[in-house]
């Protein structure tokens, strides 16, 4: 179980860095053929079909992971049939709802483009379920690879259009080439694994008695990390928007690739050490969860100190201002990286209450404090609401560690001590160079970013 941890790890590792990689170049070339008012407008679709997807999440993958019957045939196959079903309701949805999403946004072509774009819950909803029973058997190499050549396919059809033909369109054919591409390819990656349309009620009623704690958990999910970009995308202009999407792109880089890691590796481990004595499995824990969380201390202080040359280096004039918002969206994340690197161990002993208590906590706080920092303080007091919203996720979880007895909060210290250090050091070399602080270009004048 450790050498496939430890390689399945790496696996994770490598196939996140070059996936940054190949978003990171596409993102440069893209910046430049398309304006940002699109990227804001494909956030909002994305945004919309993500919480879609999240509203109506019961959880096949985690259930397949964690059941003595993931590698059931007749469960994996009801499993299956009820991911196809979920994907052609989700399309509908997204059918009936365009209209009124076009009217609140005052976006016209919303009216088309929802519907267009949604056919991608229809297609996943076709994925084989080898997916689900290669994570469970931790042969990540398949999967990384997979996801490797999708978005190889979606960048190149995508950047080849946006070339010819600079709009919307460019954007959501990469989408949907490469979504179709992952359906196809996932249906050969696992000859053990070949699905048909199966009724179970006995796995029904198993995947529906988890599903239902990981719905709850999704739907608050939705709402406290999406929250942000919804209402961003009604408060500011699209333009301002796309400049915060750009800034959230490098900064969410150490949440997304530990959430790789941690969905990927740590929930099938800890589904096979759930049984041992609580003193044991924390200690298990303790020790892997340091090494991990030196390593992405060290990325966000990297991020903190060196965000805006990140920004003015890469981006041209119209995206400056993600030079100060990407060192303080960095920094805030530390809360969740604390917490995404131990709760999966509340999911494997199917107490994912704690999680959506957290969700639905930040939820409150974002839901209340945006609206207010906005009238107050404008652009920059909503970044703030930002950077401190995954606190309430931390402390929920904490709460739920504390009841099953597996609460460490000394690794929490030290290692948040080391992300201090690091940030001091690296901003003290800066300002012994004369190059200043990272936040330096703060706005003074906030009406100029929303005129």
């Amino acid at each position: 179980m450790k050498k496939l941890a430890i390689k399945g790890t790496l696996w994770t590792i490598a196939g996140y860095g070059g996936s940054q990689v190949l978003r990171l170049g596409s993102n440069i070339i893209l910046t430049r053929l398309l304006v940002p008012d699109l990227f804001g407008l494909m956030a909002l679709i994305n945004t919309f079909i993500l919480g879609l997807q999240m509203f109506s999440d019961v959880g096949i993958t985690p259930s397949i992971i964690r059941s003595p019957r993931g590698e059931d045939p007749t469960f994996i196959n009801t499993a299956w049939t009820l991911q196809v079903i979920r994907g052609f309701g989700l399309w509908v949805v997204c059918c009936v709802m365009s209209w009124p999403v076009s009217q609140f946004y005052q976006r016209p072509e919303l009216l088309w483009l929802l519907p267009l774009v949604g056919l991608t819950t229809v297609i996943h909803g076709f994925d084989s379920t080898s997916l689900a029973t290669l994570n469970r058997k931790m042969e990540l190499a398949k999967i990384t690879l997979l996801q490797f050549s999708v978005q190889i396919t979606a960048l190149t059809v995508t950047i080849v259009w946006a070339y010819f033909h600079r709009s919307i369109w460019a954007l959501v054919a990469g989408s949907l080439v490469s979504n179709s591409m992952k359906m196809f390819v996932s249906h050969r990656l696992d000859p053990e694994v070949s699905n048909r349309f199966v009724w179970d009620q006995d796995s029904l009623k198993e995947l529906l008695s988890f599903g239902r704690w990981i719905f709850l958990t999704t739907v608050m999910a939705f709402g406290s990390t999406q929250a942000d970009k919804l209402m961003l995308g009604r408060l500011f202009p699209l333009e301002i928007l796309g400049v915060y999407i750009i800034a959230v792109t490098f900064a969410d880089i150490p949440r997304k690739a530990f959430r790789q890691v941690s969905q990927k590796v740590m929930m099938p481990v800890f589904s096979k050490y759930i049984d041992l004595p609580r003193k044991v499995l924390r200690n298990k824990i303790s020790k892997k969860r340091w090494l991990l969380l030196v390593a992405l201390a060290i990325m966000i202080s990297v991020l903190f100190c060196g965000g805006d040359y990140i920004i003015s280096t890469l981006y041209d004039e119209r995206y400056k201002d993600a030079a100060w918002m990407l060192p303080l969206l960095s920094l805030g994340l530390w809360p969740m990286i604390l917490a995404i690197s131990i709760d999966k161990s509340l999911y494997a002993l199917g107490k994912p209450i704690y999680p959506a208590l957290g969700n639905c906590l930040k939820l409150v706080y974002m839901l209340i404090g945006i609206p207010f920092a906005f009238t107050s303080m404008g652009i920059i007091g909503v970044i703030f609401v930002i950077v401190l919203n995954d606190i309430p996720y931390y402390l929920a979880v904490n709460y739920g560690l504390w009841k099953e007895k597996l609460f460490d909060i000394s690794c929490d210290i030290k290692a948040t001590g080391l992300l201090i250090a690091l940030i001091i050091t690296g901003t003290g070399i800066r300002l012994t160079l004369g190059l200043g602080s990272s936040i330096d270009q703060l706005p003074i004048d906030l009406s100029q970013l929303v005129n």
